[in-house]
């Protein structure tokens, strides 16, 4: 029995395969829509639309340049990597015209002034108003031993007004003082009479007269000087004798 054969066997050995192909070529025209195929000889050729590459093919001058895309290497953006901060923009300053002179500012008047030159001032220096003598000789002259100084305290309280609170202070406290000296001396003199011996009262007016002294410097020279025993005398002269002024 034959095998069966298709039309795609073509054995070049075979002697009717020409005629095979023939018949299947006839058999495909018959089958195929449309007109049937003219053969068209002679006459110009004409362009039926050929496409843009072809026609750049055709016209190597209508070619746009030849142009490199190793130059710019470009990729897609990674999610990973940040994108770049934006570069500052530069502020230029204006530019200052140099031909034009400004003075300099005038400075403000000055309103400082210096302060006053101190004045040498030296405790006791001052006058004392009623005796115009220095405060420091106001002050001494209560505790002179004797009666001078018992008369000096009476006379500063006299003429000294209640102003000089320093002086009337020195004077008044004097005073007292000498009285106290006087009532104590004279108990040591009706001591003596009694007793015959004076080696008491001596001793007590040896001891007053070194107290007035030192009370004489201190009073001088503006140290505090206060006998606190003789406030209460100190205080009732002071009231009882009013400056006449």
């Amino acid at each position: 029995m034959e095998p069966k054969r298709s039309k795609y066997d073509t054995n070049p050995l075979d002697e009717g395969v020409a005629s095979r192909a023939d018949e299947s070529f006839d058999q495909a025209k018959v089958g195929r829509p449309g007109p049937p195929t003219e053969e068209v000889l002679g006459g110009p050729t004409r362009d039926i639309g050929r496409t843009e590459n072809k026609a750049a093919r055709l016209n190597p001058e209508a070619e746009a340049p030849t142009r490199r895309i190793d130059d710019e290497v470009t990729s897609y953006p990674s999610i990973f990597v940040p994108p770049k901060a934006p570069e500052p923009q530069y502020y230029e300053p204006p530019k200052i015209n140099r031909n034009i002179y400004q003075p300099p500012p005038v400075p403000p008047p000055s309103v400082y002034q210096p302060p006053p030159v101190p004045i040498a001032f030296k405790p006791g220096s001052n006058t004392v108003a009623g005796l115009n003598i220095p405060e420091r000789w106001a002050k001494l002259l209560p505790y002179i031993p004797g009666y001078i100084g018992a008369i000096a305290a009476v006379v500063e309280l006299l003429l000294v007004p209640r102003g000089e609170t320093n002086t009337r202070f020195h004077a008044a406290q004097g005073l007292a003082l000498q009285i106290t000296i006087l009532v104590v001396s004279g108990a040591f003199t009706f001591l003596t009479l009694i007793s015959g011996s004076n080696f008491g009262a001596g001793v007590f007016r040896f001891a007053a007269f070194i107290f007035l002294i030192v009370s004489m410097i201190r009073a001088f020279k503006g140290k505090p000087h206060h006998i606190a025993p003789l406030d209460a005398p100190r205080k009732w002269l002071e009231e009882k004798i009013k400056p006449k002024n």
